[in-house]
């Protein structure tokens, strides 16, 4: 098997090492294709307005100037063209991509980006609550199983499956659980607002730390409860419920 790795943390980040690791586990033909700098909440993005700068850091490692999306173009349309990947792995990323999460990760898009191109997909998060304490040990321990587990799957390509590692220690993981994309609380979204050594103002993005309960089946409940969620995905996002209503109603106004 030939696996495709990449991320949205950047070329020299520690879950890229991670997943490097996970992926040697499962295959002895690892390539590695990451940005050369963060590029976390790129999401889909694409790089159209500037040249692609490709480096070479060894052998089957290459950096890209530009995001994950680019780096998964690169590397299936010019690197492995002749011999596409069976299979891209994106992350691990540093913390979690859950809920709402999944329409800004750069870490998504990367898996997203995969299956457009109809190669199987899997995005790996690493969930934390002290940025002092990481958990990779989690991810690396459980990474490999849950991605095999998963490949035993007859899952279809155009499915994104997203995988997220709770924030405990690997022998507290109390399991696997397939959950829905949750909700967050926005009341949590805030701009930190400070100023810069001239007095000129800036801002940050920033979100809230408070408890939460989310429902049960949900990603955000699973990954609290200190299980691995698993999320199915798809690029599609037409609504079939309000498709149908609206269609329906069109029709009848054009009839009248």
């Amino acid at each position: 098997m030939r696996i495709l790795i990449t991320n949205d943390d950047g070329i020299h980040a520690p879950g890229l090492k991670v997943l490097e690791k996970i992926a040697r586990a499962i295959s002895d033909e690892v390539w590695i294709i990451a940005p050369e700098t963060d590029q976390s909440g790129s999401s889909h993005s694409l790089t159209l307005s500037d040249p692609l700068r490709l480096r070479e850091v060894t052998k089957k490692h290459f950096a890209v100037k530009g995001t994950p999306t680019d780096c998964v173009i690169m590397g299936v349309r010019h690197l492995l063209k002749d011999q596409p990947p069976d299979l891209v792995l994106s992350g691990v990323n540093r913390g979690q991509n859950l809920a709402d999460d999944v329409t800004y990760s750069g870490t998504i898009a990367g898996a997203f980006e995969g299956s457009i191109l109809g190669i199987r997909s899997i995005a790996l998060s690493q969930a934390f609550r002290d940025p002092e304490n990481l958990f990779w040990e989690t991810a690396e321990a459980h990474g490999a199983e849950t991605v095999r587990r998963l490949l035993d799957m007859d899952v279809d390509p155009n499915i994104v499956l997203n995988v997220n590692f709770p924030p405990c220690a690997p022998d507290e993981v109390t399991g696997i659980e397939v959950t829905r994309q949750g909700k967050r609380d926005q009341g949590r979204l805030n701009l930190d607002a400070r100023f810069d050594g001239r007095g000129n103002p800036y801002y940050w993005i920033a979100f809230e730390r408070r408890r939460q309960n989310p429902p049960a089946g949900t990603d955000l409940r699973a990954v609290i409860d200190g299980a691995i969620s698993v999320t199915p995905l798809r690029l599609n996002l037409t609504d079939d419920a309000t498709h149908s209503a609206l269609a329906d109603r069109l029709t009848k106004s054009q009839d009248a």
